[in-house]
C-alpha cells in the first residue's frame, strides 16, 4: 500500500516539478531573463537573442548601432557614446547610447544622382561581443537608431602566411 502511495505521489509531483524549454519560435523579451530596466523617454530597448549553437567560446557578435540615411557618395558615420552598464544584483551587461552626435561625412564632391538610401553606423569602441546564447545583449539607444548585428566565426580552413 505504502508503495502505492508513493508511486501515484511521484506521478503527481515530478512532472509538476519539471521545466520545459522554450520552443525557438517563441517570442522572447529580455525580462525573460533578467529584470532588465524599461527604455527611457525618446529612448528604444533592442535585445538580441541568439540562437544556441556548437561552439559557442569560437563565434563573436558585431553590432551595429545606426540609422537609415539618404547619402551621396562620401563616407558618412555616426559619432556618438556607448556606456556599458550593469544590471544591478544581477551581476549582468547591457549598454546605452549615451550621447548620438550628428553625421560625420567626407566633403569630396559627387556626381548627381549618386544618393541613396543607406544604413550609416555609429563609431564605437565595443570590438567584437562574445557569443552567448543564454543571455540577450540589451541596447538602449535614441528612436532614431537601431541595432543590427552580425554574427562572426572562424572558418575551418587555417591558412598559411607567407614569410617575406
Amino acid at each position: 500500500m505504502k508503495k502505492l502511495l508513493l508511486l501515484v505521489l511521484m506521478s503527481v509531483v515530478l512532472p509538476a516539478c519539471s521545466t520545459t524549454p522554450k520552443l525557438n519560435n517563441s517570442v522572447q523579451n529580455a525580462n525573460d531573463t533578467a529584470p532588465y530596466p524599461d527604455a527611457m523617454v525618446g529612448y528604444t530597448r533592442y535585445a538580441i537573442h541568439l540562437p544556441s549553437i556548437s561552439d559557442e567560446n569560437k563565434a563573436r557578435v558585431e553590432v551595429l548601432i545606426g540609422k537609415e540615411m539618404n547619402a551621396d557618395c562620401n563616407t558618412r558615420s555616426l559619432g556618438g557614446i556607448v556606456k556599458q552598464e550593469e544590471l544591478k544584483g544581477w551581476g549582468y551587461n547591457y549598454y546605452v547610447v549615451d550621447k548620438a552626435d550628428n553625421n560625420i561625412s567626407t566633403l569630396m564632391a559627387c556626381p548627381e544622382g549618386t544618393n541613396k538610401n543607406q544604413f550609416v553606423t555609429m563609431n564605437h569602441n565595443l570590438g567584437l561581443l562574445d557569443y552567448n546564447s543564454r543571455l540577450p545583449i540589451v541596447f538602449y539607444v535614441p528612436n532614431d537608431l537601431t541595432i543590427k548585428y552580425r554574427v562572426w566565426q572562424p572558418s575551418s580552413k587555417i591558412l598559411q602566411a607567407s614569410a617575406e
